[in-house]
Order: C-alpha cells, then structure tokens, then sequence
C-alpha cells in the first residue's frame, strides 16, 4: 500500500488531501502541529527517520499580514519557519528514504502571492516564494535518482487561514478570477492525486489551479 504524509493535516486543505487519498487506497499520516511542528528540526527528524513515505505534502502553513514596517521581526520570523524552513526541514528529512529507494515524490504547497504578491503580505509572499526556489532546485538535485519535486499554488480557498478576510477583501480577491468563482480544497486534492498516480514523469513545475490570469 502507498503511503503519503501531508503536513498541516488538520486544515482545510489537508484533510481534503486526507480524504483524496484515503479514498484511493493509501495509507496517510497528517499530522497537525500538534503531532509534528515543522519548525522543530529535531522533531521532523525523528517523525520522518521511522516513516518511508512515497509522497510528501508540504501543507503547513502560517498568514501574518501587515505592512513591513509595522510587521513584528518575531512574526516575520515565524511565518519564514513554517512556510518555507519546514518545508525544508520536511524534505530533508524524507528525501533521505526516498533516496534510499529511488522513488518519491516531494509537492510544496505554495501561493498566488509568491508570483503577484499583494500590499500587505511580504513575509507570506517571500516565503512563499522561497519555496518555488527550493522546489526547482531539489527537482535538478533529486531527479536522478528518480524523486520528483514539485509545487502547487491552489488559489484562495474557503479554509480557516482565509476566515479573518473581510468580505471587501474577499470580493476584490474573487474579482480578480476570469471565473468568477474560487477553487475548492476537494479540487486541489483532486488535482494532486493526479498528479501522483498520473503524471510519473512531471518534476520541477508549478503549477497555479485558479483562474487568475497574470
């Protein structure tokens, strides 16, 4: 039986993965913050040094907008933890039973924001924008022995991350989608899942899910 790991397992977009996945016949761990802090290096090498996943989901994650000048350095900090250092704490980890093996598949869960990112979300959005760097570079490191990287941007999602939105905001955001409408977290599980089972030969992308047009 496959197994996957999805980190930030207890959000919106995890348990959709969750349910995706179980749903297909794997084996999944999502563990939320509780069972896993991603910014604890010690801890993810624990969880992984016992775990040989074949798919690694890199969903944790973590908003603090403000303007730059008004934004806490220990926000910044913590956003930059989540968001792009346990990502990468994530794929140190797991990519050593991968290697070992020479198959796996490592997917980063990234943003709109990392390509346009808005007034307001500097730390999020260069976080973010990390990821998509670290992505192509473990995608030319890994390739060889048969690893895929990859990243994904869903798109706004109806999830707790997005609730504080306010409905102006909100409306802005929707209006910018030649759809007019949002993609949905069952959709991006979905996509992924596809991605996976078939697409074996695609490393290296990124991949936006909604209809905003840059």
């Amino acid at each position: 039986m496959p197994s996957a790991i999805i980190t930030g397992g207890k959000g919106g977009l995890g348990q959709a993965l969750t349910a995706e996945f179980l749903q297909a016949g794997w084996d999944v761990d999502a563990p939320g913050r509780e069972e896993l802090d991603v910014t604890d290096g010690i801890a993810v090498k624990n969880y992984f040094s016992s775990r040989d996943p074949d798919l690694v989901v890199c969903n944790a994650g973590l908003v603090r907008d403000k303007p730059l000048a008004g934004l806490l350095e220990s926000d910044w900090d913590q956003v930059l933890a989540v968001n792009l250092d346990g990502a990468a704490n994530c794929a140190r980890w797991a990519s050593r039973s991968m290697l070992g093996k020479r198959t796996g598949h490592l997917v980063f869960i990234s943003s709109y924001s990392a390509l346009h990112p808005p007034t307001g979300q500097s730390a999020y959005a260069a976080a973010k924008a990390g990821l998509l760097g670290l992505m192509k570079s473990l995608a030319r490191e890994l390739g060889p022995a048969g690893i895929r990287v990859n990243a994904v941007l869903p798109g706004f999602l109806e999830t707790s991350m997005t609730v504080g939105v306010s409905p102006e905001r909100r409306e802005a955001v929707r209006s910018g989608h030649v759809l007019g409408a949002f993609n949905t977290p069952a959709a991006v599980a979905r996509f992924i899942r596809t991605l996976q089972e078939d697409l074996p030969y695609t490393s290296g992308q990124v991949f936006q899910l909604d209809s905003r047009i840059a």
